[in-house]
């Protein structure tokens, strides 16, 4: 098992809520205070996480810039209270700047039993064969 240190634990505790709150405020129609709220939580929790040093080598690192300044600006735009224009920015810079990541979950996810073979489905397997290449999202 892995073991994690307790500034860990707390980052995914703190992610995990932010994820919980992200979810929540957008099945409420995009409830301003909720949305802020899990933005604040998830990128805190992922600072805790990962380090405050990697969590800024990772999102200002040249060719993300782009990328960064997207979500980072969606967050920005929930916060002075436009939700539903922020989360579509925070969604597209998402995907951008953890686009390297999708062949990986979804070799992982993959290889789960029911999982599996629900995304090798006719109509399911070349939507994840397209988020599964890392260079068709730019």
């Amino acid at each position: 098992m892995i073991s994690l240190t307790d500034s860990q634990k707390i980052g995914m505790g703190l992610t995990g809520f932010g994820v919980f709150f992200l979810f929540f405020g957008m099945i409420l129609f995009f409830d301003k205070a909720l949305l802020a709220i899990g933005n604040i939580l998830f990128v805190t929790g992922l600072s805790f996480v990962i380090g405050l040093e990697r969590t800024f080598r990772f999102f200002f690192q040249r060719h993300k810039a782009k990328a960064t300044s997207f979500f980072l600006g969606g967050v920005f735009i929930v916060l002075i209270g436009w939700p539903i224009v922020g989360v579509v920015l925070e969604t597209y810079g998402f995907f951008l700047l953890f686009r390297g990541f999708f062949p990986v979950a979804v070799g992982f996810i993959r290889r789960i039993p029911i999982l599996g073979s629900l995304l090798n489905l006719p109509g399911i397997s070349g939507l994840v064969d397209k988020v599964g290449e890392s260079n068709t999202m730019v």
